[in-house]
């Protein structure tokens, strides 16, 4: 059965509580927000600028669709009469609606951000006790997603039941509006959200908030795995989060997603290859794709990871299940670790992580790749293509041919990631792949 069959066979009185049940996020989203790059410093022209640079850039024809309006857009207090929300009159003068009216007109979906507490991160007035009114306000508004934080909760968690009923009560508020608004909860990985969110929410963060680093290590972040991490913190290294996402993939598909948090890529703190890694660890374990940059003032480099086709579909292919870990190996400052997952059209997707400081070598057994799919695909022949290569006609995906056992003396460099398609010999043309999808 498919995943719209089973959403359809939901009986109808229990299928308006599910925002998993909005025919959303049935691939992860992909957009931009304005908080990794400007914080609280927010405006009309912040938004529209961006928006005009996505379009402008391009960045629509590879997916990009949502334009989210972060922390801080608030004015000091609800109205009065109504308790309706409110928009900061000096930083959005022509108001929200207009806001969001105008990002439509450019083809693009408009978010914004609220809390489940009685404040958001930024001290503003957040959605607890006001998800009713909010969510019909956000509706008239024109918004197309919700990102709905984890401050000032009132001491409401503690529990997966007492953190899934507060932000229920948000997505029984959303769906009631009759108006189909992704709604992305963010409580950073608390009580265990894979467990409980997937009937309430499209997509749910896993850990505390990332920060534009590798992978150094800060207290503020003191987890060593998500699975009953009582403190989520923030500042979040990149590379933690991947290790905190891998036990978690199994709980991810179509229309409900583990959230590694936005991308940081363009914003500085990283290298090439650093920004490589980040951009191919949040595709294939199927996180949103939510640029976290100034997409107004990009590099080249940056403009060609984030628009990697190659990549970018793994990310949305139909089969919607993250990549596993199969192996993680202690090396000198560092892990190798071997990664792979299955996708629609039969073929598989292999990636190689190195967080060590220095270059390793390796082979890549197929042995290891293809182990829950047994001997005959471990054994059979395919032909790879390297997806952070382009071929002669400019294409990302190069052909290395055919390989059959092992894929021998992969040498990786620091802080790197190599990633593979695996075509198996009974599988289409590397045109149908590549070009017809």
């Amino acid at each position: 059965m498919s995943f719209v069959q089973s959403l359809l066979a939901v009986p109808a009185f229990v299928s308006n509580v599910y925002s998993a049940n909005n025919g959303l996020a049935l691939t992860p989203q992909m957009g931009w927000n304005t908080w990794n790059h400007f914080g609280c410093d927010i405006s009309e022209d912040t938004i529209m600028s961006a928006a005009q640079a996505m379009v402008s850039n391009n960045l629509t024809q590879f997916g990009y669709e949502y334009v989210i309006m972060d922390d801080c857009w608030h004015a000091a207090s609800r109205d009065n009469a109504t308790g309706a929300p409110v928009a900061d009159p000096s930083k959005f003068p022509n108001g929200v609606k207009d806001l969001s009216d105008k990002i439509h007109a450019m083809g693009l979906k408009f978010g914004i951000y609220s809390s489940a507490g009685t404040l958001t991160c930024g001290g503003r007035f957040g959605s607890l006790g006001y998800e009713e009114i909010d969510a019909k306000t956000y509706a008239d508004w024109g918004v197309d997603y919700l990102k709905y934080d984890n401050c000032y909760n009132e001491g409401r968690a503690g529990t997966p039941l007492i953190s899934y009923e507060r932000y229920a009560n948000m997505s029984r508020a959303l769906n009631a509006t009759g108006r189909p608004i992704l709604y992305s909860m963010c409580n950073w990985g608390e009580d265990g959200p894979w467990n409980f969110a997937q009937t309430i929410a499209n997509s749910w963060r896993i850990s505390g908030d990332i920060m534009d680093n590798f992978n150094r290590y800060d207290e503020r972040c003191p987890c060593t795995s998500v699975i009953d991490c009582k403190l989520p913190g923030y500042h979040c290294a990149m590379a933690r989060i991947i290790d905190f996402a891998a036990p978690v993939g199994q709980k991810a598909g179509s229309g409900h997603w583990n959230d590694l948090d936005m991308l940081e890529v363009g914003n500085g703190g990283m290298s090439y290859d650093e920004y490589v890694t980040h951009f191919s660890m949040w595709s294939i374990l199927k996180s949103p794709l939510i640029l976290g940059n100034d997409v107004t003032s990009m590099t080249n480099e940056t403009l060609s990871i984030i628009t990697n086709k190659a990549i970018i579909d793994i990310n949305q292919d139909a089969n919607g299940s993250p990549a596993n870990r199969l192996w993680k190996q202690s090396v000198d400052g560092g892990d190798l670790s071997l990664w792979t997952g299955g996708l629609a059209d039969g073929s598989s997707v292999i990636a190689l992580l190195n967080t060590s400081p220095s270059n390793q070598t390796v082979d890549v057994e197929f042995s290891d790749v293809f182990w829950d799919q047994g001997m005959q695909a471990q054994t059979q022949g395919y032909t790879l293509y390297d997806l952070w290569q382009k071929d002669e006609a400019g294409v990302w995906g190069k052909s290395l041919g055919s390989v059959q056992g092992s894929l021998g003396n992969v040498t990786i460099g620091a802080h790197q990631t190599k990633v593979w398609r695996a075509v198996p010999a009974t599988v289409a043309s590397r045109r149908q792949l590549f070009h017809e999808l």
